[in-house]
């Protein structure tokens, strides 16, 4: 028996809740409606659809991860992190980042997507940039993809954290930096040290 319109709202809100991944094509055959009702459905119970329900999972487990800096804070959208360890973050140069004559993007761009991935990368409530060593290698234009990829290499005697960002459009080098952080906590609670990673 088709269960009522009402009751297959409320299993598909639990549904979802439950498995936040589930396709539209998967409800209607868990349901036996159409994907049309589906989607109906979810919009009068204001249920995103899928792509949006994946990036809301993806910013919260995110918002976990990093600490020195809240996420809106961030240049560009960082894809992928693991604390104290390595980061990666894509930025799409758009009309408002270039120069209008020769549609060439600011610098700052590219090392403001570098430095906030270099912030995001230390495990730690407060993080800053206290030296950068920087290199634009070649001119990025609008619309192309900036893909930046931290890297925690060391650490020096001082407590600062080494961070190496190279920066990429495809697979060519268009930018490369490496930042020296100030972290507030020093001492590294798990006591591992960045030589043995890999």
């Amino acid at each position: 028996m088709r269960k009522s319109k009402r009751e297959r709202q409320r299993l598909l809100q639990e549904t979802i809740r439950e498995n936040p991944f589930i396709t539209d094509e998967e409800l209607a055959e868990k349901f036996s409606v159409s994907v049309q009702t589906i989607r109906l459905d979810r919009l009068e119970l204001s249920i995103p659809e899928l792509r949006e329900r994946i990036k809301h999972v993806a910013k919260q487990s995110l918002a976990d991860k990093v600490r020195a800096l809240p996420l809106e804070e961030v240049i560009g959208e960082i894809i992928d992190i693991e604390p104290d360890h390595s980061a990666i973050s894509i930025f799409d140069v758009k009309a408002e980042h270039v120069f209008r004559r020769n549609r060439i993007a600011r610098g700052h761009h590219l090392f403001a997507q570098a430095n906030s991935l270099a912030v995001a990368v230390i495990n730690d409530e407060l993080a800053l940039t206290a030296k950068a060593n920087i290199r634009f290698t070649r001119q990025v234009k609008e619309n192309e993809r900036v893909v930046a990829k931290a890297k925690v290499v060391g650490e020096k005697e001082n407590g600062r954290t080494i961070v190496e960002v190279n920066s990429y459009v495809g697979q060519e080098l268009v930018f490369s930096g490496t930042f020296e952080m100030y972290r507030s906590n020093n001492e590294k609670k798990d006591g591992d040290s960045y030589e043995d990673r890999d």
